[in-house]
């Protein structure tokens, strides 16, 4: 499977396609977000923000958008159009969100690209990580970025390794893929186009494109020795 963003990444779908000018591999472009937002001009708030939400720094909200009560981004962050972000979501520095967006309910976000319609509704973490067009986190899915063990983040592609030379690289998910709910994306894991996990796994290296992965588990169900009735007082 090829790794490089043509393969896993519609830069059609996203307002910052720049970005990624001159680099081969999607995760080249995380150390550079943060020079990125000096080129975006001029900071404006075009959206909706409720009062009680906390902006910080540099903010970017586009047209349509609806940021709830109780949402903290801290810039430098450009949210797109007609996006949401919802209450309680936790922005840190360096998110760049596309048109259409969802950036959910208790959700953190810190050092990330979502393309266009990418969405995270619920109870997740995305860093250091790249969302492409209409990529779907269900919810309580971590995307981990950091490894246990020290060193940089290495990937086994077809027998050979890959070095990214990143230290923090949580996933790229290519357009269109689905992760189910409590799923946790082990550092530098890849998501093809169209992939789709089922809920609970922790999957770690790279899936290709239009792969179902599963998660089999052996149940057993045994019978009470005794039944009792609820406590219902």
């Amino acid at each position: 499977m090829s790794l490089a963003i043509a393969e896993l990444l519609d830069l059609r779908e996203t307002p910052h396609a720049a970005l990624f000018d001159g680099r081969h591999f999607p995760w080249e472009v995380l150390p550079r977000l943060g020079a990125f937002f000096e080129r975006l001009g001029r900071p404006v708030i075009r959206g909706r923000v409720a009062p009680s939400a906390v902006l910080e720094g540099d903010v970017w909200i586009g047209e349509g958008t609806i940021v709830e009560p109780h949402v903290m981004i801290r810039g430098p962050a450009w949210i797109g159009r007609n996006a949401t972000v919802r209450h309680g979501a936790y922005l840190r520095g360096n998110v760049l969100a596309g048109d259409g967006c969802t950036l959910g309910h208790s959700c953190e976000f810190k050092n990330c690209v979502l393309f266009n319609e990418a969405v995270v509704p619920h109870f997740a973490y995305v860093g250091d990580s790249i969302l492409g067009h209409q990529a779907h986190l269900a919810s309580g899915v971590t995307l981990s970025n950091v490894k246990v063990t020290p060193g940089a983040i290495v990937l086994a592609v077809a027998g050979a390794k890959v070095d990214t030379g990143l230290h923090k690289f949580g996933a790229v998910i290519g357009d269109h893929a689905e992760v189910g709910c409590h799923c946790v994306l082990n550092p530098g894991s890849i998501l093809g186009r169209g992939a789709i996990l089922y809920p609970g796994i922790s999957w770690r290296g790279v899936c290709p494109a239009r792969t179902l992965v599963k998660l089999t588990q052996q149940q057993t169900a045994i019978a009470h020795r005794e039944a009792r009735a609820p406590n219902l007082a």
